[in-house]
């Protein structure tokens, strides 16, 4: 067995739900009782962040409960606590949880470097350090060759590192990554795998949620793995808004940090039957 312990909470998500207006005077519920939570890893003599996959169909609701965790959409009900002074939950708002969605949304005025310093002001670094900083995450991130470009000038996987970087800068720990494997080449999936584990290394405390159609992908990375879907009432009819509807902690199966293998294989035939039944 894995040699680990959870300490203190670093997200708590408890009763989330969204409803919006269905354009004929009534509401239709995207998601629904959303209810999970995430500790602090920790594991004797390493730095180890966390890794949190979302899997499911498309239109489940996975990119909807994304914008809700980084605070863009309030919930209809329910809370989404991280830690604030003292160690007690505070409500998530907008900053706290950078989000990298899938257009890679970047300064289009901007060179790579300049966006970037200026997210290290926004997230608070302190201006002597900020170069330095920034420096360092162009260098392990591959980009010091697209430090002067501007996005228009990058190919997609360098304007997705940018982003993520960016993201990172302003909101210190948490990172939200929708579906940063899409449209990527073998290299680009392995360098992209590269950079979300060196993320996981940098601090105890730096979580990364993301979201993928490829569950290898999701069994091979993450730490802890839920499945969005729509979930049967009691006649067995699809309740056509996503929830969790299984969750796997990769952890206490003893499949999280090591190598990849049959028994990684059994857990995706798991969540893909989870997917094709919801």
């Amino acid at each position: 067995m894995l040699d680990y312990t959870l300490g203190n909470t670093l997200l708590k998500v408890e009763n989330v739900s969204l409803s919006v207006d269905n354009g004929w005077g009534g509401k239709k519920q995207l998601i629904h009782d959303i209810n999970f939570e995430e500790k602090d890893v920790i594991r004797p003599g390493m730095i180890q962040g966390q890794m949190i996959a979302f899997v499911g169909d498309s239109g489940r609701g996975k990119s909807t409960l994304f914008k809700v965790l980084c605070g863009l959409v309030p919930p209809t009900t329910g809370h989404v606590l991280i830690p604030g002074k003292n160690g007690e939950g505070k409500e998530v708002h907008e900053g706290d949880v950078g989000l990298v969605d899938q257009g890679y949304t970047l300064f289009r005025s901007e060179t790579i470097f300049d966006a970037l310093m200026f997210a290290a002001k926004k997230g608070k670094v302190p201006k002597k350090d900020r170069k330095d900083l920034v420096m360092k995450y162009m260098k392990d991130w591959k980009l010091e060759e697209a430090m002067d470009n501007y996005p228009c000038e990058c190919s997609g996987g360098q304007r997705q590192r940018a982003a993520a970087i960016q993201q990172l800068l302003c909101s210190k720990h948490f990172i939200i990554m929708d579906e940063p494997f899409s449209g990527l080449s073998v290299r680009g999936v392995k360098n992209m795998k590269e950079i979300m584990e060196l993320t996981c290394s940098y601090d105890e405390l730096n979580t990364i949620i993301f979201s993928t159609h490829d569950l290898n992908l999701a069994v091979e990375l993450a730490d802890q793995v839920y499945v969005i879907g729509y979930p049967k009432d009691e006649k067995g009819q699809l309740i056509k808004s996503g929830t969790i509807i299984s969750s796997y902690n990769s952890k206490a199966l003893g499949l999280a940090w090591v190598p990849f293998s049959t028994d990684h294989l059994e857990l995706v035939k798991k969540i893909s039957d989870d997917i094709i039944n919801s």
